[in-house]
């Protein structure tokens, strides 16, 4: 009789020590690969499991249930996982809970369905975040100006911004490459799609795109934007119906005065901003603060601020990482003039040798939108025609990690910004 209480005290034993969970911990030392993590989060989204985001637990970990397929698909990409009893997951979430700690359980709702803006063309840069995602095997749909003037964008919850020129003024490239083939091409097909859809000048057709994306994102949209997307978009809403295109881009000269008839109330994030007149200069405008830049490269480091998770769960989300402090990359646009900044728009990461923003976040409409200053976080200055970063060699990257936050962010239970 005593054997077998003995006997059922250990089977009911064994069944509260039950594995349920599996943490995917975001920390410094344990995670093996931080990029691919958001992609394991990602598949489980997809395949309707349910997911947390322990938000300043551990480098902001993932919670998933347990289940044999994900374990193994943990061990395939190479990603750190530990396994939790329900008492275990129990306990963490008490912590977490506490009104003592700055952090707090999201639950992850959905796989966001997500566009990348990008030319079908192959072009002599690559794009940062068509590169991580790639690598996180989260899967994307490219699409150009023909989609997002159909109306395709209501097909996704989520659009990146690929290194793009919304002016009309083909990357301000022509100074140095005007007469290099890849130049040539891209400007004739430019200006071959544009009459394609009806419009006489590239300018034209570019400001009709930016107001589709404005539109996007006014209807609950999440857009993210990074190096010369982010200033050149707000541009070709703030000069809507003004032509600011010199005539080695549009064929006539641009508008007299064009500077003093922009509508900055039209732009996301920037305000009282000067437009650079020459076309050899390779600069959109003031917002940028690469030429003002007296920053060495091993110096080169931006903060990520800290907010209430319990109060501000989404800059939160955004900030997640493994370190608060993040090494600097150049871009077209490698950062903001923070005193061009709108007063509503977050500053969520700041250099402070330099007075500079580097990472901002803010609300249009229904939607939200992120602008991350630079081209490639592990490519300090990326040239035209370098090859691609190889992220097998940069699988903990906190730059990289900054953009898969943006990825996944729109999958959270939706919470009422505070700051």
């Amino acid at each position: 009789m005593n054997k077998s209480l003995v006997y059922i005290f250990i089977f009911l034993l064994s069944l509260t020590a039950k594995a349920s969970f599996i943490l995917i911990p975001m920390d410094e030392t344990t995670q093996q690969n931080h990029l691919k993590a958001y992609g394991i989060t990602y598949w489980c989204l997809s395949k309707d499991y349910k997911a947390s985001w322990l938000l300043n637990y551990r480098g902001g970990s993932f919670l998933l249930p347990d289940a044999d397929e994900i374990r193994k698909e943990c061990k395939i990409r190479g990603v750190s996982f530990e396994v939790l009893s329900d008492s275990e997951e129990a306990s963490i979430l008490n912590d977490i809970s506490s009104p003592s700690q700055n952090m707090e359980s999201v639950i992850l709702e959905k796989a966001p369905k997500i566009a990348v803006y990008t030319p079908k063309g192959k072009q002599p840069w690559d794009d940062a975040v068509t590169l991580v995602l790639t690598y996180a095997e989260i899967p994307f749909t490219p699409i150009y100006d023909e989609e997002v003037l159909s109306d395709q964008l209501l097909l996704y919850d989520w659009l990146h911004l690929h290194h793009e020129d919304f002016t009309g003024q083909y990357g301000k490239f022509y100074a140095a490459y005007k007469n290099t083939p890849w130049y040539i091409d891209q400007k004739r097909d430019a200006e071959a799609l544009a009459a394609k859809l009806g419009y006489s000048k590239v300018s034209q057709e570019k400001g009709a795109v930016a107001k589709k994306i404005r539109d996007f994102v006014i209807g609950g949209g999440f857009m993210f934007a990074m190096c010369s997307a982010t200033d050149s978009f707000d541009i070709a809403l703030a000069a809507d119906g003004v032509d600011i295109c010199e005539a080695m881009f549009d064929g006539d000269a641009s508008e007299s005065n064009y500077q003093s008839k922009l509508n900055y109330s039209n732009s996301f994030a920037f305000k009282d901003f000067t437009l650079e007149r020459k076309p050899e200069v390779y600069e959109f405008s003031d917002i940028d603060m690469t030429a003002k830049r007296r920053i060495p490269m091993e110096k080169d480091y931006f903060s990520l601020m800290e907010f209430s998770a319990k109060w501000d769960p989404i800059p939160s989300m955004l900030c997640q990482n493994h370190t608060q402090l993040v090494k600097g990359f150049m871009g077209q646009t490698t950062s903001f003039d923070t005193a061009l900044i709108k007063s509503n728009v977050l500053i969520m990461g700041t250099c402070e040798l330099n007075g500079e923003s580097r990472y901002i976040h803010g609300e249009k409409g229904k939607g939200m939108f992120t602008f991350f200053g630079g081209h490639d976080p592990e490519d300090f200055q990326h040239q035209v025609g370098d090859p691609p970063t190889v992220l097998d060699l940069h699988p903990n990257s906190p730059g990289y990690r900054l953009i898969l936050n943006n990825v996944l962010f729109p999958a959270a239970r939706k919470k009422k910004l505070k700051t």
